[in-house]
């Protein structure tokens, strides 16, 4: 695929963000875009390889290596190089709903595995990805696709995040009668509410919504299961219902001052500074503005808030994480293929060193009280630095270093430690069985529960996860979904 020699001629190359300084000004997509002959050049670089991971999708380790997704990532990459756009936009969409999403938000693990990356910078894939689905809308070779038939099945689908929204695509591919249900006032998920503007503008999201609408997709917002439609309503309706509403319970920080007026969970912080944005209001938005803050936890979402504070003018930012920083190269317990756990400047802490001087990521470090004002307002968050040793089983204990207690001045904190498992009360509505992860019980490949013609993917049967996880169970979960309807299924 590609040039056969274009890995050994031609460097790798991705879209450069736009200047990390001025780029905190505004909402607007931090990433640009290659010149199209830059993007052939890029395709190139693709290795006729025998066995291609980059789009097995396996779990390696712990991590995913490939795509979950099974893009045809050699073949799309071979008509980019040969100039064929139309030809690489229909390879990308045979096997991925949403590209113009992966093709951001994606922390590309098909990279990781690539095999050029055994020993030279990956080809830019995820560039690649995300320069076709633009070009496919740019031309306006996406339109509608309303199916050509009606098989008279209604299927429910509840969530309406990466996961519900590929459900719905695919059984609406087949013929059926979809009707997503949201609880909130737009359609998306945490496309919409949980991924801040500058990583994916609502733009691309909204534009996605409205493309399956006119496919013949019914959506219902500011509607919850339980409260404003029971189970009973739904299986009276529809001949089967899909449950993706995602992982929505967060983790919390349970030590001393946890009441302290100024503390809140990440997704609540991010959420409500996407809506005000939406709505041009502040009413709701919790505001960094003038105050010293600091992220717990050293995920991506920590990063989201990073980056989020930033723009709301934080005097300070500093993010917490419990592990230290990751090793520039791939250490030896983490070979190819798996996903790279290297050190990389991620957008947020760009911004971070030209907005500060310096990276804000503090590591090592654990957070033991929190302490308040005379009003209950939070004023200071106090720290020790911890030591981290391995065993030969290969786990490892933490313990605190004497004498590296610290005081932090600070007004807002963002808790950003993940999630402990889905909406309980909406499993327990439905009357699905669930797992010690607080997870819906569902086997993978075939996503049903315990309830007749009830499934349940995404993140609400698997646990937190990727976007590309998510799509991929959606899809999975429609075939089987489709496969109980009719007794068979054509669908991919």
């Amino acid at each position: 695929m590609g040039k056969a020699t274009g890995f050994i001629e031609y460097d790798r190359k991705t879209a450069p963000g736009r200047n990390p300084a001025n780029r905190v000004k505004d909402w607007k997509e931090y990433t640009t875009k290659l010149p199209e002959q830059e993007l052939q050049i890029q395709g190139a670089r693709c290795m006729d390889c025998g066995t291609p991971f980059c789009h097995t999708g396996q779990m390696i380790g712990g991590t995913v290596s490939g795509c979950p997704l099974y893009n045809l990532i050699p073949e799309w990459n071979d008509l980019v190089y040969r100039g064929h756009w139309k030809e690489a936009l229909d390879r990308l969409i045979k096997t991925n709903n949403f590209p113009e999403f992966t093709g951001r938000v994606c922390p590309a693990p098909c990279e990781g595995s690539c095999t050029v990356a055994i020993s030279d910078p990956a080809v830019a894939i995820k560039s690649i990805e995300k320069a076709i689905i633009d070009k496919g809308f740019e031309e306006g070779w996406i339109v509608p696709n309303p199916p050509k038939r009606r098989t008279g099945k209604r299927v429910a689908v509840v969530g309406s995040g990466p996961a519900g929204l590929a459900a719905a695509d695919q059984l609406n591919k087949a013929g059926h009668l979809v009707t997503v249900f949201e609880r909130d006032d737009r359609i998306g998920g945490l496309l919409m509410y949980g991924i801040p503007s500058m990583k994916l503008e609502k733009e691309s999201v909204e534009r996605r919504v409205n493309l399956l609408k006119n496919e013949g997709i019914e959506f219902v917002v500011n509607t919850t299961i339980g409260k404003d439609i029971t189970k009973e309503q739904l299986k009276e309706e529809y001949d089967a219902v899909i449950l993706c509403a995602g992982a929505q319970t967060h983790r919390d920080i349970v030590i001393e001052g946890r009441e302290a007026d100024g503390i809140h969970l990440a997704m609540d912080y991010l959420t409500k500074s996407i809506k005000g944005l939406l709505n041009e209001s502040e009413e709701g938005v919790i505001s960094a503005e003038g105050k010293n803050v600091i992220v717990i936890g050293g995920g991506d979402t920590g990063a989201d808030c990073v980056a989020t504070a930033i723009r709301q003018g934080a005097k300070s930012v500093v993010q917490f994480g419990k592990h230290e920083a990751q090793p520039m190269a791939r250490k030896g317990n983490n070979p190819w293929p798996q996903y790279p756990n290297v050190f990389e400047l991620d957008y947020a802490y760009a911004e971070a060193a030209a907005v500060f001087g310096e990276d804000p990521r503090e590591y090592l470090i654990s957070t033991t009280k929190f302490v308040a004002d005379e009003h209950g307002k939070l004023k200071e968050l106090h720290t020790v630095r911890m030591e981290k040793t391995y065993l030969e089983d290969g786990s490892y204990t933490m313990e605190e270093i004497p004498g590296s207690e610290q005081v932090w001045p600070v007004e807002l904190v963002l808790v950003a430690i993940g999630f402990s498992g889905t909406d309980m009360p909406l499993a327990s509505h439905f009357g699905v069985d669930t797992t010690a992860r607080n997870t819906v019980l569902a086997k993978y490949g075939k996503y049903k529960t315990n309830e007749e013609g009830i499934f349940a993917a995404g993140d609400m049967r698997r646990g937190q996860s990727l976007v590309v996880w998510a799509i991929h169970e959606g899809r999975e979960a429609a075939r089987e979904t489709d496969h109980f309807l009719m007794g068979e299924t054509k669908l991919p």
